[in-house]
């Protein structure tokens, strides 16, 4: 009976099938999402004008007020794909500052973050702001994660935001996230591979099949490791080494906590690649050691996985810093007021529109059974209004 492996199981998840990408089919799918929103902008700027000037005589208008709001359209200077990537960046940072501030646990903070990236990959910050987005985007993430949280309350921690601003949004999130909910994030692997350290550097650890060495032997091995980029060198002793393995434990932590969330690390690999990376990056000679205690020897593997981590960790000690520069607000702030001359002027009003929505096709958010129920009631009492009257009069 063949064996079911956790890298099997990853693959059957939405989070592999759905939102793995290789970097040119991110970049591709994003300069698609910016190209089509700059459309829809330019479409909606246009279909404004028209309406605005159908009612309109040529006699009460001047050749410029008819040639002006043309050149304008023609004109209109949208956002590029790296100012948007920008602009979500440092939305991301508020949601994580905002989950911070509510003690939300990391799951929650980590899964809105991820939320607001994936919407906009197939969204632009020109259809839908990023600033609208955000609060819907924690607060679905509180339910997904199942850390529960009232809406009062939520609201209540919010500034100038009511309960409808939080839920208009919410169906929008929802399909551009394409009905997926589960992140699997590399927080609780790291947890796994800190223990099963932990446990070598104490000599309590078997290696896996394929692998001589003893546990007395692997735990030597350790105390021998040269040490840490940039750290002093230890004495060799199994306590020093836990020292070193809890050292590395934090500071790779925070590296999932800041930098994997920032970067497009979730999008190009895998949650366990992550984790292993965030260890490489924080104690490279620990990273392979452990990777090495896991393979038998030798591995066809083993130098495809080290170039893997290596560039996932390339990838995440370029992370945007979670606390921008007085240079970088200034460049978002520029980005902020492009963004307000190049909104869709049809999508701003997002309580507006999902009101009108429910309006249109939902009545206020009543079930569909209850609204079939009640437009048969209204055309039985037109019948029978028209049957106490007699028929409408022909007029011939």
């Amino acid at each position: 009976m063949p064996v079911l492996t956790e890298d099997d199981i990853y693959r059957t998840s939405t989070q592999y099938r759905l939102w793995s990408f290789t970097r040119e089919s991110l970049s591709s799918l994003r300069s698609t999402t910016n190209q089509s929103a700059a459309e829809g902008v330019r479409a909606a700027l246009k279909s404004i004008h028209s309406q605005q000037t159908a009612g309109e005589s040529e006699g009460q208008r001047s050749h410029d007020e008819v040639t002006r709001p043309t050149n304008y359209l023609k004109e209109v200077d949208c956002l590029s794909v790296e100012e948007e990537l920008k602009l979500v960046g440092f939305y991301c940072v508020k949601t994580m500052q905002f989950a911070d501030f509510c003690e939300f646990p990391t799951n929650v903070k980590a899964t809105a973050v991820q939320y607001l990236k994936r919407f906009y990959l197939s969204n632009s910050p020109m259809t839908y702001h990023p600033k609208e987005m955000m609060p819907s985007a924690i607060f679905l993430a509180t339910k997904t994660e199942n850390h529960y949280t009232s809406l009062n309350s939520f609201v209540a921690k919010l500034q100038k935001i009511t309960a409808e601003d939080v839920i208009a949004p919410e169906f929008l999130l929802t399909q551009g996230l394409r009905f997926t909910f589960d992140v699997r994030h590399p927080h609780r692997g790291l947890e796994g591979g800190f223990m099963e350290l932990l446990a070598l550097a104490r000599g309590k650890e078997n290696s896996v099949p394929g692998n001589t060495r003893s546990p007395g032997q692997l735990q030597q091995a350790m105390m021998e490791l040269e040490p840490a980029k940039g750290g002093s060198k230890i004495t060799r002793s199994a306590e020093d080494v836990v020292r070193r393995i809890q050292t590395a434990h934090g500071k790779a932590k925070d590296v999932l906590k800041t930098a994997a969330l920032l970067t497009d690390a979730y999008f190009l690999y895998t949650s366990s690649q992550i984790w292993m990376s965030s260890l490489y990056l924080t104690d490279e000679p620990l990273a392979r050691f452990y990777i090495n205690s896991k393979l038998p020897s030798p591995s066809p593997i083993q130098p495809r996985l080290f170039i893997i981590l290596k560039s996932c960790a390339d990838l995440l000690r370029s992370s945007p810093s979670a606390d921008p520069g007085e240079a970088e607000m200034k460049e978002l702030m520029k980005i902020d007021k492009k963004l307000y001359k190049c909104r869709n002027p049809e999508k701003i009003d997002l309580v507006g529109i999902n009101k009108a929505q429910k309006r249109e096709g939902h009545e206020d958010g009543l079930d569909d059974k209850l609204i079939k129920k009640r437009k048969l009631e209204r055309q039985k009492s037109e019948k029978e209004a028209e049957d106490i009257f007699g028929p409408a009069l022909e007029i011939k």
